[in-house]
């Protein structure tokens, strides 16, 4: 193999490997999100964030409810709202859908479409769909690692749903 088709095929490996690291990265995210989250030892959603990180909340609803915040200190008090031992959710899953991850070298960005459904300690329940937009930069520490450096999301509907308490399952 000539050395054009090497390299070629390297930057090719690398492009995937990154695009593999951004959907981990995100997936994580989501499930440190959910209710009740399922976390791994260690795992913190300060991890995912770039030291310069900004969350976004974008467009007629979440600009003025989230607006911006910079750095993961902030971005993750924001979050922490909502999540335990905070009483806001009884459940909350997310689903992303509608993936398209482009990496160009030392940056990588991913839209998605996002479907939230939750239930809230007040009984209400909601489904929430939302429109992500998502910067990628590798770690500092680890490169095959990527992190959230910008993070934007913008509502694009939601619709009241009911939760019906878990049933037994009988075999």
């Amino acid at each position: 193999m000539s050395d054009s088709i090497i390299e070629t095929l390297q930057a090719r490996l690398r492009a995937l490997e990154a695009q593999n690291s951004v959907r981990k990265t995100m997936a994580r995210y989501m499930a440190l999100c959910d209710v009740p989250a399922r976390a791994f030892v260690r795992e913190s959603l300060a991890a995912l964030f770039s030291d310069d990180a900004v969350w976004e909340g974008i467009g007629p609803q979440y600009a003025h409810k989230f607006g911006r915040l910079e750095g993961p200190g902030p971005i993750v008090g924001m979050l922490q709202r909502y999540l335990p031992p905070t009483p806001h959710f009884t459940t909350n899953v997310h689903f992303l859908t509608a993936e398209h991850i482009e990496v160009d070298g030392d940056h990588a960005i991913g839209r998605w479409i996002m479907l939230q459904a939750s239930g809230y300690v007040d009984s209400e329940a909601q489904l929430i769909a939302a429109r992500l937009e998502v910067d990628f930069v590798p770690s500092s520490h680890d490169d095959s690692e990527w992190l959230i450096r910008r993070f934007t999301t913008e509502r694009l509907f939601d619709a009241p749903w009911n939760v019906n308490p878990a049933v037994g399952i009988s075999t």
